[in-house]
């Protein structure tokens, strides 16, 4: 297999993160500076920073329930606290599954089997992940449509289609339930920025039909051998 692929199954990063550390020369295979596009068989000896890693990989699946307040990294060089803060003691190597913002909250997967990484996160399996937002005031059918048929939220970057629907309004505000399937960096408050409101809350409640039921803010359970098959196979 590919050497980035390798490196996303022992947990040490993404696929995109692996690629990253071949090309920093932190990884060797054979006691050779490995590169871009290497293929590792099991006879090979890999390393990473001089520490041999096994081709045994005993895989991990955990759920968060992620609250405002810490960010969606293994580690932070300003100190900050990481999701990986509240797994417990004991839970292994593993990373989060794509990113939530630093104020957003919810369901965030964390593990070190690169393949549902990939999976769940590249755009072109459009998994779909459901979120409960609120913004400032109410909002009109025509923005909502228009957020729903896709805004340009940068030059010439624009978001696909997505489900909308107003589960709640009051006087100062409305919430809604905003299903995508795609994930750019801070894509939802943009998406409403462009029609001109502003959100103030974020929780991502679902990936696909698995959802956050008994799990509290902040809290972190494993994932059942169930669950893990619904999600290699959305």
């Amino acid at each position: 297999m590919r050497i980035n692929k390798f490196l996303a199954e022992q947990g040490i990063a993404s696929r995109r993160g692996s690629d990253e550390l071949v090309a920093s020369g932190r990884v060797t295979i054979n006691g050779k500076k490995a590169k871009a596009g290497d293929d590792v068989s099991a006879d090979d000896c890999v390393e990473l920073d001089g520490k041999i890693l096994s081709h045994k990989v005993k895989y991990e699946y955990y759920l968060l329930n992620k609250p405002k307040g810490c960010i969606s990294t293994v580690s932070d060089d300003r100190g900050r606290k990481t999701v990986m803060d509240l797994l417990p003691q004991g839970a292994g190597r593993v990373f989060p599954v794509g990113r939530l913002d630093y104020d957003t909250e919810g369901m965030l997967i964390l593990t070190n089997d690169g393949e549902l990484a990939y999976r769940l996160t590249a755009p072109k399996n459009e998994i779909p992940k459901t979120y409960l937002v609120r913004v400032e005031g109410t909002i009109t059918p025509v923005q909502l449509n228009s957020v729903r048929a896709g805004v340009e939220i940068e030059k010439g970057v624009v978001t696909k289609k997505c489900r909308v629907s107003v589960v709640e309004t009051g006087k100062t505000y409305t919430k809604m339930s905003v299903v995508l399937t795609e994930g750019k960096n801070r894509e939802i408050r943009k998406m409403f920025e462009v029609v001109g409101k502003n959100v103030d809350f974020i929780k991502r409640t679902k990936i696909g039909d698995l959802t956050l039921t008994g799990l509290d803010r902040g809290a972190v359970r494993r994932l059942t051998p169930e669950e893990v098959y619904y999600l290699k196979n959305l």
